[in-house]
């Protein structure tokens, strides 16, 4: 095997290393997404846009497992559709304290409810793109459940 082979098959190993660390912890993998400012020619207007990496495609479809905090939608204690953040509702996206890649919508498995709380919980679902807007939700996780409490 020559040089450059043994260099190609190294940088495989490791991408694919990365990519598999990435899976354990999607927050950190979802933090990796770039913002780009964009020049909209119909309106004149100047915005952000998200761009999405390879590692980050690759959760399409794929069950992930989160830590994170209820970000509630309506005011009952229980629910089966919610938003759920990488950080306590003091500092989250919907405080401007957070970017949009710090949060994903819930949709629980079977209508089974989530009992809102201040603690964090883990959940496990099925990953999902519902956005490529990064003034709005991009992400959801569906057919979700509760597989921990803090």
């Amino acid at each position: 095997m020559n040089h450059k082979s043994l260099c190609i098959i190294i940088v495989i190993i490791c991408f694919a290393s990365l990519a598999q660390s990435q899976h354990h912890n999607v927050w950190k993998t979802l933090g990796l997404m770039k913002f780009e400012r964009q020049f909209a020619e119909n309106d004149g207007i100047s915005q952000q846009a998200g761009r999405f990496i390879p590692v980050i495609e690759a959760l399409e479809c794929e069950v992930i497992t989160l830590k994170g905090y209820v970000i509630p939608l309506d005011g009952k204690k229980a629910q089966t559709h919610f938003m759920f953040s990488a950080y306590p509702y003091a500092g989250c996206f919907f405080c401007g304290k957070a970017g949009p890649e710090t949060v994903i919508e819930v949709f629980a498995k079977d209508g089974v409810s989530v009992e809102f709380s201040e603690n964090a919980i883990t959940l496990k679902g099925y990953f999902r793109f519902v956005n490529r807007d990064p003034n709005d939700i991009m992400f959801a996780m569906e057919e979700a459940v509760l597989v921990g409490e803090k």
